[in-house]
C-alpha cells in the first residue's frame, strides 16, 4: 500500500475507489454465502411464518462457526503474505550480498 503514495492524487483516488468496490463485493459475497450455508443446513420446512427454537439455535451456530472460520482463514492468509514477504526480502538481502 506504500507506492499508493507514489500514484499521482488522480490516480490515488481511483485505486481507492476500486478497492472500495472489491471491498463491497467480497463483503456481499461472504454474506450470501453465510445465508446460502446457513439456511439450506438449517432450514427445513415453511410451515409458519417464523423460525422454531431449533432453527433459530441452528442459524445463530452456524453464522457463529461460518465468522470465525472467515477469520481464521483471513489470519492465516496474512500471516503467510506476511511470511512470503520476509523471504523474498532476506533473498533480496542475501542476493545484495553476493
Amino acid at each position: 500500500m506504500d507506492q499508493v503514495q507514489n500514484l499521482p492524487p488522480h490516480m490515488q483516488g481511483e485505486f481507492m475507489k476500486n478497492m472500495e468496490q472489491m471491498q463491497m463485493k467480497d463483503s456481499l459475497v461472504m454474506y450470501n454465502t453465510l445465508v446460502e450455508r446457513c439456511f439450506g443446513t438449517c432450514i427445513s420446512s415453511f410451515r409458519s411464518k417464523s423460525l422454531d427454537k431449533y432453527e433459530t439455535t441452528c442459524l445463530e451456530n452456524c453464522a457463529s462457526r461460518y465468522i470465525k472460520m472467515t477469520q481464521r482463514v483471513g489470519l492465516r492468509f496474512a500471516e503467510h503474505q506476511a511470511m512470503q514477504q520476509k523471504r523474498a526480502a532476506d533473498a533480496a538481502a542475501a542476493a545484495a550480498m553476493k
